[in-house]
């Protein structure tokens, strides 16, 4: 009898890679960053937005590079559409800052360039891990808040036009 250890790692041995697989363009890919934050306004009415660029070879992205501007409350849109109409588990956003709102701060508070970078860092982590679900990339507002300019908050959650377009295929076939 042969020791199964041994015969399960036979079984991976791969191919030697050539020149091509080494560095051609990976099979599939999702890529986003988030940078460049701007301070916009003045006063009360001030916030930072960012911005969110997107490169991809998926077939489900109807986009494959773009590029928009997001704030805070744009992420936090999105967290709360995903956990109302999706089946996934949502990663936490960065937190708040209530703190940091506060009046009489020694620092620029909400403004400060290290609490900026710190939100910008966590945001990507947050986009990055909500994309690179396999369900996520099925959601309308993903889908919207990656790659429309702005966000239709009326918008009518479900899937991807897609999966609209063939179930709404299927009910014509079912009723007709």
């Amino acid at each position: 009898m042969s020791d199964p250890v041994v015969a399960d790692t036979r079984r991976l041995n791969s191919k030697p890679q050539d020149l091509t697989d080494a560095y051609g363009p990976p099979s599939n890919f999702l890529e986003i960053d988030v940078y460049d934050p701007q301070i916009v306004g003045v006063g009360r009415g001030r916030y930072t937005t960012y911005e969110v660029r997107m490169r991809t070879n998926l077939p489900i992205f109807k986009l494959k590079d773009s590029c928009v501007r997001r704030r805070y409350s744009d992420f936090e849109w999105l967290k709360n559409e995903l956990e109302r109409d999706s089946k996934i588990v949502v990663p936490p956003l960065p937190g708040k800052a209530l703190k940091r709102q506060l009046p009489f701060r020694s620092d620029e508070g909400l403004f400060d360039e290290s609490f900026i970078e710190e939100r910008r860092s966590g945001l990507e982590q947050f986009i990055n891990r909500i994309a690179g679900h396999p369900l996520a990339q099925n959601e309308r507002c993903l889908h919207m808040f990656l790659q429309e300019e702005t966000i239709d908050r009326n918008y009518i959650p479900g899937k991807t036009r897609e999966d609209c377009l063939s179930f709404d295929f299927c009910c014509i076939l079912m009723v007709g």
